[in-house]
């Protein structure tokens, strides 16, 4: 059997990325075998309490842990080992909490699934109900020149239309346009939409690329005509915009910012229930402009460079223009394009606003919004019974009704 100290270093070394590919192999084959399963689960319940110092924390884990927990009954080690966990965290400051919690839920899934299928009488129907409500998935509804609508999430690879001599292709959950070979004289329109609790991904005719968050649109020609690229997004996209110096790539966010790039990877968020909105710069440059109606005083345009983010505030309110935050955290801005929530420094409104978009439900404050913080990632696919847990355990208390989740003082 590994001594704790050897199995501590191989965590931690996977979780950082520091290990060498034979220790990395060791790690997958060695150190969570079963007969190393009850020292395992103690170091794993030791580092949960390390969990905001655990950065870049990384998905990979949850199978791991998954293995290591995976039993058809928890045994009363990992019982009381549970229960002990709890009893010591209560005492932890409200976003040590939420960060254990939160790191907890990512690291243990089998651990969740255990919990969630034997709540107590009590809490049974309410789990059952929450349990119900999947996570997001692919999806979209792209809404052809004419007006009519196709939704995408239930066909097979082929030919989806033929808009203005453009070919409209589905392969394997991506849309694609190629465009005509001769160029139209009349400009048409499509508009792809991802309801909540869906996201896409889209290749333009100019060859960018485009990821939909949930509650998302963008409207597109058919076919890049003239001196330019427009184009038109409600809600959060990433773009990597294919390279064309003789034709600017520009977007337009309704009447409130607008971006211009040459050949970039950025990421927009501009929901309307969103007091700021941002844009993030990954790769290349971008100019970024607040349109009239919010213009103010200050500075109303700004060129990015890779790291920062533009932030315009929205409210009638505001005087602030365009302002700069030079060092974005990326990882957090692609968390939703990546496959997991990233609630580091979230408010609790912000954390449910995001569970709105990907589990297609209503959040109500039944007295106001309380004011709590949180650290940590998870992956976004489990079910909203998951989410719910967590909050539990952060002192945060729910009530279900259908699709709408009520928060309770």
């Amino acid at each position: 059997m590994m001594h704790k100290e050897d199995i501590a270093y191989y965590i931690r070394g996977y979780i950082n990325n520091t290990l060498s590919e034979t220790e990395r192999q060791t790690f997958l084959t060695e150190v969570i075998r079963e007969e190393n399963k009850e020292i395992y689960q103690e170091v794993a319940t030791s580092l949960l309490e390390d969990a905001p110092a655990l950065e870049p924390f990384d998905e990979k884990l949850w199978p791991l842990f998954n293995q290591a927990l995976q039993a058809d009954k928890p045994s009363p080690v990992v019982k009381s080992r549970t229960n002990h966990l709890v009893h010591r965290l209560h005492s932890l400051r409200k976003w040590r909490w939420a960060a254990a919690a939160v790191f907890l839920l990512a690291a243990s899934g089998a651990l969740v699934m255990y919990q969630i299928k034997n709540q107590s009488t009590k809490n049974g129907s309410a789990a059952i109900a929450a349990a119900d409500i999947a996570p997001g998935r692919e999806g979209a509804v792209l809404t052809l020149a004419n007006g009519q609508q196709v939704v995408l999430d239930s066909l097979q690879n082929g030919l989806v239309a033929s808009q203005n001599g453009a070919k409209v292709v589905l392969t394997n959950g991506q849309l694609t346009y190629d465009p005509a070979v001769n160029t139209p004289e009349e400009v048409v329109y499509n508009t792809m939409t991802t309801p909540k609790g869906r996201q896409f991904q889209l290749t333009l005719p100019d060859g960018t690329q485009v990821w939909l968050n949930s509650a998302s649109s963008i409207r597109f020609p058919v076919t890049f005509t003239g001196k330019e690229r427009r184009v038109e997004i409600k809600g959060e996209a990433y773009f990597e915009v294919a390279k064309n110096a003789q034709m600017p790539f520009r977007l337009d966010v309704g009447d409130k910012m607008e971006i211009e790039v040459l050949g970039t990877h950025f990421n927009v968020q501009a929901y309307d229930n969103d007091n700021t909105l941002k844009t993030t710069l990954l790769e290349g440059s971008v100019r970024v402009k607040a349109q009239p109606r919010i213009q103010q005083t200050n500075r109303t345009t700004a060129i990015l460079t890779p790291g920062q983010q533009a932030q315009i505030n929205q409210t009638a309110a505001s005087e602030k223009g365009v302002s700069i935050v030079n060092d974005a955290d990326i990882d957090q801005v692609m968390a939703w394009k990546n496959g997991h929530f990233n609630f580091e420094g979230a408010s609790l409104e912000e954390v449910m606003k995001q569970l709105e978009r990907w589990y297609d439900i209503e959040v109500v404050y039944e007295n106001g919004i309380p004011d709590i913080a949180f650290v940590g990632k998870m992956t976004k696919d489990i079910p909203l019974s998951g989410l719910l847990m967590m909050l539990e355990k952060s002192k945060v208390h729910t009530r279900l009704e259908g699709r709408k989740l009520v928060v309770l003082p």
